[in-house]
């Protein structure tokens, strides 16, 4: 699982180890390359390793995203996904004891090719945002 130590509270004049340095050049790249996880099926529950990620779901057929509970993945708040449509069948965002905000109540990416994100703001709270439908 690759971390991201971007925000750990390292002190002025730490000396820092290979490995500090090491990961943290993993987790710049991975925000700002945007390594993907590609999903074929029809359904898809996040994972940690997500964190930072766009996440591709792909398929003819309609496609359920779950977000899962906070004590199932204990995502960090503030944590970023990406997610892209790339096939015809609609992604629709959802998770049972999740509280999904989206302007409009949209749960769904507008179609083929969009591109949404989700932010988490709170314990089992998110918001999805960007290229979404009702």
């Amino acid at each position: 699982m690759a971390t991201y130590p971007l925000s750990e509270a390292y002190a002025d004049g730490q000396v820092l180890t290979a490995a500090n340095v090491n990961s943290i050049t993993e987790g710049v790249n991975d925000i700002a390359f945007g390594v993907f996880n590609a999903q074929t099926g029809t359904t898809y529950t996040l994972v940690l390793t997500d964190v930072a990620k766009v996440v591709s779901l792909t398929n003819a057929a309609s496609i359920t995203l779950t977000i899962p509970t906070n004590a199932t993945v204990a995502f960090p708040t503030g944590t970023q996904i990406l997610l892209y449509q790339g096939g015809a069948g609609q992604v629709t965002v959802g998770g049972a004891g999740v509280t999904i905000r989206s302007q409009g109540t949209k749960l769904k990416l507008f179609g083929q090719y969009a591109v949404a994100g989700l932010l988490k703001v709170g314990t089992d709270e998110w918001v999805l945002f960007g290229n979404t439908a009702v």
